[in-house]
């Protein structure tokens, strides 16, 4: 079973490019972020005709998440609850998605765009802090459930010097600010397996390339693209790779798939 996230940096701008991967790759689950549209302008007819099922939780303009599925979804989430699973209240960004993947083994995969933070020094980086808490608090009762869990997506953070090429250069980013990394430590020790270091391991598994100052043929990337992992599904993991040659190709996302093998 193959479980694949991406930021694709709109969908729709770059749908030839997303589709043209989608069908080679074919992952069998597939989580977007950043598709930067509203439910309605999300393009369902080209991913069907691939045999996925989709569920979205779009945004105009900006943000927005999409699961993509070749199995039936069920209780599917749109957007991450604030104390518990009763609440009512509404984020205003849409960032989490979240089913139950009808396979013959069911499984649980959850879609997150979490927020960036930046400039530190403003409310976007206390929503950012805020946001990493209420989603711990929702994967420890995820975690409760003692099912297969996959908790996939564009989490902006930078865990460790070993995933960025100029730690220097991030120091003061609030995507390696120690409050970031720290939360995003917490959220792993619930209990959870970050796939790329326990299949791999290797120091600069980038997934992100800046558009500016040559980011890309210069190799000056960021690990900030993560697939954590429940005790269940982590006893399945059977590899992980990073498709770097997307970001090569013409009108590339500054991000690329990672995909998870799992055997579900």
């Amino acid at each position: 079973m193959r479980i694949a996230t991406w930021n694709v940096n709109s969908v729709n701008a770059r749908l030839e490019r997303v589709l043209e991967w989608f069908e080679s790759a074919s992952p069998d689950v597939a989580v977007l972020q950043e598709i930067k549209c509203v439910d309605e302008k999300f393009p369902v007819e080209g991913f069907e005709r691939l045999g996925y099922n989709v569920a979205v939780h779009g945004q105009k303009t900006y943000n927005g998440v999409a699961m993509l599925s070749k199995y039936p979804m069920e209780d599917v989430r749109r957007g991450l609850p604030f104390r518990n699973e009763d609440d009512d209240e509404v984020d205003e960004q849409s960032r989490y998605i979240e089913a139950v993947i009808g396979a013959p083994t069911p499984f649980r995969v959850a879609g997150i765009y979490l927020p960036n933070g930046n400039p530190v020094d403003t409310e976007k980086f206390t929503y950012k802090l805020a946001w990493m808490r209420r989603l711990q608090a929702h994967a420890q009762r995820l975690l409760a459930l003692e099912e297969p869990l996959v908790i996939a997506g564009d989490y902006n953070v930078i865990p460790e010097p070993e995933d960025v090429a100029n730690p220097e250069a991030w120091v003061n980013d609030a995507l390696f600010r120690p409050e970031s990394r720290g939360a995003f430590r917490a959220l792993k020790n619930l209990g959870f397996t970050d796939a790329y270091m326990q299949a791999d391991g290797a120091p600069h598994g980038y997934t992100f390339w800046d558009y500016q100052a040559g980011a890309w043929p210069r190799n000056l990337g960021i690990r900030i693209d993560h697939l954590l992992l429940s005790p269940q599904a982590a006893d399945k993991l059977q590899g992980v790779v990073i498709h770097r040659d997307e970001r090569d190709k013409e009108k590339p996302s500054d991000h690329v798939p990672v995909v998870v093998e799992l055997s579900l």
